[in-house]
Order: C-alpha cells, then structure tokens, then sequence
C-alpha cells in the first residue's frame, strides 16, 4: 500500500521497525470508536481521521498499545481540515514507543480508495496464488511419469525446500536434499503423525529454525509412507496446496510401481511352482459382502477397494463379494466405514501364507455370522484364541465325526441339513431370518432342525451343543 503512488501514504519514520513495511495487510478498516481492539482480528490496515482521538497523551497511549496488542499491520491517519490538519504529537510519540507502524493519509486520498485498493491486491494475490498452485500442478504431473525420484526433485524445486519420502521403519523411499541421517525431532514428528488417524499433517521447528511439515501420501490416510519437507521460510497456504499436490502423486506414483512389482513377482512365483509370493509374515484374509442396498459404483471398484485395505492383492466377485491378502487387520473404525460404505467386511485369524486356504472357511463363517449381527467381525478379536489350543488335524477329526451322520444325510436327499445347521446357528435359533436366507418356508427350518437333532441325537436347546456343533462347522 505505501507502494502505490495514487494512495500517496506517508509513513513516519521513527514509527517503523526493520521489516515493518513487509507486514501484510489482509483487510482496510475504517473505526472512529475509542477503542475498535475488541473487533479487530489481526493484521488490518486501520483507518482513522481522529474523530474521537483522546485528548490526553496517557489515553492515546493506551489507545496505540491496544491497537499494537491486537494485531494490526499499521493505523493509517487522516489528515483533515478543520479537524487535525497535522498529525498529533502524542500519537506520533505513541506509535513510535510501541512500534505501531503510523502513516498519513492525504486529505486528497478517500479511506474509500484505499479500502478498495487492498481489496484489489488482495484478489490479484489470490490470482497468483492460484497460478503458481496451477502451474506446480502441471509440473508434477509431467515429473511423475519419470518416477518418485524425479516427482521428489519437482516438489523440492516447486516448494525450495528439502522433500523426503519417509516409508516403514524410517527407510527413505526417495529423498531430494534430506539431512542425513533424519534429525530426531522429524522422526519423533513422523511417529507422531503415524499413530494419529484420519488424513492429518504434522509441523515441527528443529533447532536451526527449519519448518518442517509431514503428510501421509493420499490416498491412504494410514498409509505406509509420509511426504516431509522442510525449509527455514514457513509454509503459506499455497505452499500447504502444491505439497498436497505432491503427496496425492506420490502416492499414486509408488502405489502403482510397489503393485506392479509386487504382483508382478507373485505371478512369475506362481508360474514357476514357488507357493512363497507373499513373504514369511503372517497374513489375514478380509472378505466382504453387500450391506443394505451395496457398495456404491465407487466402492465397487478394485481401486477404491485397494487404496482402503492398503494392499494390491484384492479380487473382486459376483454378489458383489471381494476377498484381500494383508498383512495388519484393518481397524475395527475402517470396516466400520466400509459398512458404510455398503461393504459388510470380515477378517480372518493370523496365519502363514501357506495356510492362507484354510482361512477361507474361517472366513464363510465370519460372514455368516457377520450377516446375523449386522457388523463387521474381527476373528479372535476377543482374544481368547481358541483356535491356538487344537491342531489342525485334531480340529478336522472332530468336525468330520460330529458332522458325519448329517452329511451323510444330506448325500441321500436334497436336505441341506449342514447348511440349514449353519444357518440356524449363525442366526441364533432365530426361525424366520433362517428361512429367510435359506429361502424357504419356517416350517421346513423347524422340521430340518429335528432332523438334526435325531440324527445326532442331541438337543439344540443346550448351549454348550449348539457350541460344540459351531466349532466343528467351523473346523470342517
């Protein structure tokens, strides 16, 4: 504003402190009040022609020194004939005492005009704000085509700051400028944000007076990889924009080349008779079917569904039905979205990768279970580890002999009594879900239901057979 030669501001110079007239101004106010600090909100341009300008020095001193206190960027006075036709020496000495930046405004300049003039810049650096995001954006969209080296070498020119693609266990997945090794207050930073939730950025300032702000990599907000960047300037609200830009390609551009890789080499494993595609750790199985009216179009697809679960190797069925390999059971808050989202998920127990078929079973019965309880079912999530006290084929023993004489049943007639048992349990005894899903009458439910109660000989009113029955369809 003192720049702009139509608005001819004068600032007076004992009033100005090194730097004073790079303030920023982000509105022009016109207050005759008294005391206008209570509606101020920070670094506004105040004007004033002095209407109500106290008379004694200890009034405009407080006057300056509440005006300092709130925030604003300087008090602009205008000179008025017939009123104060110079500037007043008490608000002069006060500005001064306080470092209030004071300037005059010429009775040939209307507040009106400066008023407008801010608002003027103001537009105009929304304008090259939104330019600068704009060509950022086009820039890093070319550079990631080249890979995560060349999108981190883009960010880090874009933003002039170091940038550091930080994945599991601290290992830099690409880095341009990074301090090595990482300074402790960036890693405390980064487990700091890795143990929040939700989609989130962390700031730190490490001792030599770098800024330092972390994101994760859209689009997972749990996502293994954080984008951290740092620099001694702070980030404005533009920098904020062009690093979220960033961050989203960044994690497009890795998710797309660890995939690759990953399925890459688990089919040339495969085709080569190697069952070790998915490593040693142990795994889980995630199943979900429709709830309610279904996934939207959205969540149907095989995209949306990996950026969620976090891992590329999903597949999609008829049903609609998916089945995903991962390594951590995602929280019960993002099967909960998945709901939501028209997904009813269900997670598998831990096992090896080779075991990963027999989780299969595990996981038809989640869903059932799932299905009757209308919420989402971790396995074990209770911990009592049942599973852990019997060996697999001790486990197998027990389901075929307890479910022996039904099947056998069931290969002599059209009865569906194993399934009809699994039903009926899932559901809690409860008839007429049962017939429900079986589709048929809740008469046939209650005659199928003595049938296996005289083919086993038990009753299905005792808790601890209903138990026990469960368990072995679970085993079978």
């Amino acid at each position: 504003m003192v720049g702009n030669p139509e608005l001819a501001l004068d600032p007076v110079g004992e009033t100005l402190r090194p730097g004073a007239l790079d303030a920023p101004v982000r509105w022009a106010h016109v207050s005759e009040l008294r005391d206008p600090a209570p509606y101020l909100l920070g670094a506004e341009l105040l004007l004033t022609a002095g209407v109500n300008l106290p008379v004694e020095p200890s009034e405009i001193d407080r006057y300056v020194r509440r005006l300092a206190d709130s925030g604003i960027s300087a008090l602009g006075f205008g000179l008025t004939p017939g009123a104060h036709e110079t500037l007043p020496p008490p608000l002069r000495a006060a500005c001064a005492r306080h470092g209030l930046p004071l300037l005059t405004v010429q009775p040939r300049t209307p507040f009106l005009a400066i008023s407008r003039a801010v608002s003027v810049a103001l537009a105009e650096a929304g304008q090259r704000e939104q330019r600068r995001i704009a060509v950022a954006r086009e820039a890093l969209t070319r550079a990631a085509g080249d890979g995560l080296g060349e999108l981190t070498s883009a960010l880090a020119v874009r933003l002039r700051a170091w940038v550091a693609l930080v994945g599991v266990g601290d290992v830099l997945a690409a880095d341009h400028g990074t301090p090595s090794p990482l300074p402790a207050e960036v890693r405390e930073l980064v487990a700091t944000l890795r143990a929040g939730r939700g989609i989130r950025s962390a700031t730190t300032e490490l001792a030599d007076g770098t800024h330092v702000v972390a994101q994760p990599v859209y689009p997972q907000a749990t996502a293994s990889h954080l984008v951290v960047v740092g620099r001694v300037e702070r980030f404005d609200g533009a920098d904020r924009a062009i690093l979220s830009v960033g961050a989203a390609l960044l994690g497009l551009a890795g998710r797309a080349g660890s995939d690759a890789a990953g399925l890459g080499a688990a089919a040339t494993a495969l085709l080569l008779g190697e069952t070790d595609v998915v490593g040693v750790d142990e795994r889980r199985l995630v199943a979900g079917i429709a709830y309610r009216r279904g996934p939207t179009e959205a969540a149907a697809r095989y995209d949306w569904l990996r950026a969620r679960l976090d891992t590329p190797l999903v597949r999609l069925r008829p049903g609609p039905r998916f089945d995903a390999i991962v390594g951590e059971a995602p929280e019960i808050g993002d099967l909960d979205r998945l709901r939501a989202d028209g997904w009813l998920a269900v997670v598998s127990s831990p096992v090896p990768p080779d075991r990963l078929p027999e989780a299969v079973t595990e996981v038809e019965l989640l869903l059932r279970r799932a299905a009757a309880l209308e919420r989402p079912v971790v396995a074990e999530a209770s911990g009592l580890g049942l599973d852990a006290l019997i060996t697999p084929g001790a486990a197998a023993g027990f389901a075929a002999n307890a479910l022996a004489p039904l099947r056998e049943l069931d290969r002599k007639g059209d009865r569906e009594l194993v399934e009809t048992l699994r039903t009926w349990l899932a559901h809690h005894g409860g008839w007429d879900r049962t017939a429900a899903e079986l589709g048929v009458h809740r008469n046939s439910v209650r005659h199928r239901i003595g049938q296996i109660e005289r083919a086993l000989e038990v009753d299905l009113a005792d808790p601890e057979i209903r138990m026990r029955l469960w368990f072995a369809l679970r085993w079978a």
